[in-house]
């Protein structure tokens, strides 16, 4: 048998067309307009731009405003990454180790995550609403909390963390099963031989063997809680009580389509983007010092 080498340039490069046009008109290319649009103060609705060089920058980090936006989102997307990776990863180990009904027990799991974003906050939102929640009463009764998050910072912060770790719970349960699936089953039986304990042979045992995909799913769900969140603020609680689930994405939006402040918005982008970017980084490099491959 002969093997044809698929070794023309040309043709790769035709291959890879679709996805550089569309990397370039809808990646790129908004994302160096927006770098350079944060350079000017925008007036009447954006139609009349006014150089300020790094003035939306020295506003931004001399703003007690932004400041708390950037720990409310420090805060809560570190909340919903250990989480969402805790939890996903306790029930995944759990359909693992379920030998009948897996598949119901999965799509259990699953669901959620087939929600629009703003579905999933609507469906929240009457679940927990004050008065009309199907879940206020028995948490009232049980824990003796008045459940009134319209009104009560703390309340409405804990409400939406708990609303984005529903939501995401689903695409972590479908990676983590695949990769536990892929563990040899020999592992499984030499560690029942031994007398190893369920909650020691997934932390000893199965954790460093699916590092891989911890990694790759801690890096996902940072982008998630930093971007993908913007729906649940919008329609639980549009940044407050008193600005206490403005996160950067939604202040973001807040100065670009409420207030008009198109240079501002962008600078913010920016420095989101760099945020994003340099913890993303620092899990790669923390993903080659202690993930296992092989």
């Amino acid at each position: 048998m002969t093997r044809e080498i698929y070794n023309r340039s040309w043709g790769a490069y035709l291959l890879l067309l679709p996805t550089l046009v569309v990397s370039l008109v809808f990646l790129y290319y908004p994302a160096i307009r927006a770098a350079h649009l944060s350079l000017f103060e925008t007036l009447r609705f954006g139609s009349v731009r006014v150089w300020t060089g790094l003035g939306n920058y020295q506003y931004l980090l001399t703003s007690s405003e932004y400041h708390s936006s950037i720990g409310i989102t420090v805060l809560f997307s570190a909340i919903v990454i250990v989480g969402v990776m805790t939890i996903s990863l306790v029930i995944s180990y759990l359909i693992y180790e379920v030998s009948v009904g897996q598949s119901s027990y999965l799509i259990a799991a699953i669901w959620p995550y087939a929600l629009p974003p703003a579905v999933a906050g609507i469906v929240f939102f009457y679940i927990i609403h004050p008065s009309l929640g199907v879940l206020t009463t028995p948490i009232e009764a049980v824990t003796g909390i008045n459940v009134d998050w319209f009104t009560s910072g703390r309340q409405a912060f804990v409400i939406v963390t708990v609303a984005v770790i529903w939501k995401q719970i689903g695409y972590n349960v479908i990676f983590m099963i695949a990769a536990l699936n892929n563990v040899p089953d020999a592992l499984g039986e030499v560690a029942d031989l031994d007398g190893v304990g369920k909650t020691t042979r997934l932390v000893r045992v199965y954790m460093p063997l699916i590092s891989p995909t911890l990694i790759f799913l801690a890096v996902m769900n940072t982008i998630y809680a930093f971007f993908s969140t913007f729906a649940f603020i919008d329609v639980l609680t549009q940044g407050g009580p008193s600005g206490a689930t403005n996160i950067m994405i939604y202040d973001l939006y807040r100065n670009a389509f409420e207030f008009n402040n198109h240079g501002l918005a962008s600078a913010q982008s920016v420095i989101l983007f760099l945020i994003v970017g340099i913890l993303m980084y620092a899990q790669l490099r923390f993903s080659d010092r202690y993930a296992h491959y092989g």
